[in-house]
Formats: C-alpha cells, structure tokens, sequence
C-alpha cells in the first residue's frame, strides 16, 4: 500500500492555486476537467515526480457557498527548508499566519477555502527572532 494523495474542495480555484503554489511553493502536476460533471481536478505536489504524495484540489463548476467544514478536516503539513521565510512569502501574499512560529519550529496558515496548513522546520529549530516571537496567535489552525 502507498500513500496518493488528500483531496480538500476549492471553491475559488485560482485563489487556492495562488495560495498552494505562489504561497507555499506546491507545483501542479496534473489537472482534469470533467465536464459531464462540471468539476476540475488539481494535483499538487513537491516533486515532479508522480509517485510522490500530492494534494487534490477539487473544483466544483457550480459552488457558490463556502464550503462548511470545520476542525474535523484536521490539517495539511508541509516540511519546509526555513519556517521563517515561508511565513514571511506567504505574509507578504497577504495572508494571516495563524499560529507564528514563535518557537521557530511550527507554524500555522489558513487557505481562502479556510484548511489549516501547517508549516514544520526541516531538522533544528531556527532561533526565534521577530516578527514571529511577539505575534500573537489569530483564530483557529
């Protein structure tokens, strides 16, 4: 058995490819539009490799409404080179990092489809330093 993928619903396709992509470096691998069922599929990944696990953005044509869902989704988690920086990309996009990270280990950001992202420093923490030592934490992660 292998590990595929998860699939998280999109309701804005270019905004969640602008935060995967731009904000947080993914690359997409593939992508399916089926038009019998009026849906897109996106595969995102960190390799160009198609073996490795990806994250299926799932575009539905006709969804108006945010989609409900909650904590019970739990999160997507990426190891990254220098938590630091990859915050700072993703501020600099205009998004709110949730949980900053502080102990220059861990930190949490949110999609415009609201799914918890958490940001985990490969190997040793990085010294805490600011702006992340004194930014408080900003709703739910």
């Amino acid at each position: 058995m292998r590990y595929l993928h998860t699939m998280i619903r999109v309701r804005d396709l270019p905004a969640a490819l602008r935060f995967f992509c731009d904000g947080l470096g993914l690359r997409e691998v593939r992508r399916r539009d089926h038009e019998a069922g009026r849906f897109t599929l996106v595969f995102l990944g960190t390799d160009p490799d198609a073996d490795a696990p990806q994250l299926e953005l799932t575009h539905n044509w006709d969804q108006v409404e945010p989609y409900g869902g909650g904590r019970n989704f739990g999160h997507v988690a990426y190891e990254v080179d220098d938590v630091h920086a990859a915050c700072q990309r993703l501020v600099d996009l205009g998004y709110v990092i949730s949980r900053p990270p502080r102990d220059g280990r861990m930190a949490f950001v949110r999609s415009p489809d609201l799914i918890s992202v958490e940001l985990l420093q490969r190997g040793a923490p990085l010294a805490p330093c600011e702006p992340w030592v004194s930014m408080p934490n900003v709703g739910e992660w």
